[in-house]
């Protein structure tokens, strides 16, 4: 199969259909626990070797790196740390099981809403299952390992791929998009009813820098996998408020790693123009393509 072909498979039989179905990923991996909560010994023992070691196409000694973005993987950072990270998230995910007004789903910059989210967003009941460090992989991973099970989220805010842009040079673009595509598959796959609002990656250090060049491609390739076809879908773009007329960023938005967002200029931004769209979705409004 070819691994681009079961992503837009499934993202028309979700919609076409109208009810979603168990996601089915294009890559038969060695995973011995491909879901579920708790984990079994053997897949802690699994996920406890270097994520390289578990890519897709390790197990018969053959390199796959386009489907590294679409093949879900736990994360590492050494040790058990990222795990305990994730266990972490999972109580607070059981201990909030029900109705809640929003799930945050990302990486660091999810992560470090911090005070910004209920400055901006008050009264909101918000579950945030942000992990410093996570590609898509790895957060496809957490989904389908206890991140988000007995939660019922009225609307799902997705902001995810930055740090896949390291492994662009092997992986490609288009492999990248995807891979934000199937963490969209993946959240109307759990949540039906909730609507989904995927923000495009945020611009990150400077024009020419093959990082920044990377994430606008990767943003450009996501325009053309129509996300939006799903009427509970909605993206979120606000490159252009990020930076200046040359194309740098804005330096009152952004930290000095010229990745992360400031708390009184980047994440204000960024509420201003997520909260009407979000406002409106958890109102029961049409949100226009």
């Amino acid at each position: 199969m070819r691994p681009d072909f079961f992503p837009a498979f499934a993202l028309a039989g979700v919609l076409s259909a109208g009810v979603a179905c168990a996601i089915d990923y294009p890559y038969p991996s060695a995973e011995p626990q491909k879901s579920g909560w708790p984990l079994t010994a053997q897949e802690r023992e699994y996920i406890l070797k270097p994520e390289h070691a578990r890519r897709p196409g390790n197990e018969i000694m053959q390199h796959k790196p386009a489907l590294w973005p679409v093949i879900p993987s736990a994360g590492f950072w050494g040790g058990t740390s990222w795990l305990e990270t994730h266990e972490n998230l999972v109580k607070v995910a059981r201990a909030n099981q029900g109705p809640i007004d929003v799930l945050l789903v990302g990486d660091s910059i999810t992560m470090q809403w911090g005070e910004a989210w209920p400055r901006h967003f008050p009264g909101l009941k918000t579950i945030n299952i942000g992990i410093g460090g996570d590609k898509t992989q790895n957060l496809l991973w957490r989904l389908d390992h206890g991140g988000v099970e007995g939660l019922q989220p009225k609307a799902c805010v997705l902001l995810i791929g930055n740090n896949n842009m390291f492994f662009t040079p092997e992986t490609g673009i288009e492999p990248v998009a995807r891979g934000i595509r199937m963490c969209v598959l993946n959240l109307r796959e759990k949540f039906p009813k909730s609507p989904v609002i995927v923000v495009k990656v945020f611009p990150a250090h400077a024009p020419g820098n093959p990082f920044y060049e990377d994430i606008r491609k990767v943003n450009t390739a996501l325009d053309s996998l129509d996300l939006e076809s799903d009427p509970k879908v909605r993206v979120l773009d606000i490159w252009k408020d990020m930076v200046n007329p040359d194309g740098t960023l804005r330096k009152d938005l952004f930290t000095p790693d010229n990745i992360h967002l400031t708390q009184q200029g980047g994440y204000k931004l960024y509420a201003s123009k997520l909260k009407p769209m979000l406002e409106a979705l958890l109102s029961g409004k049409n949100v226009p393509r």
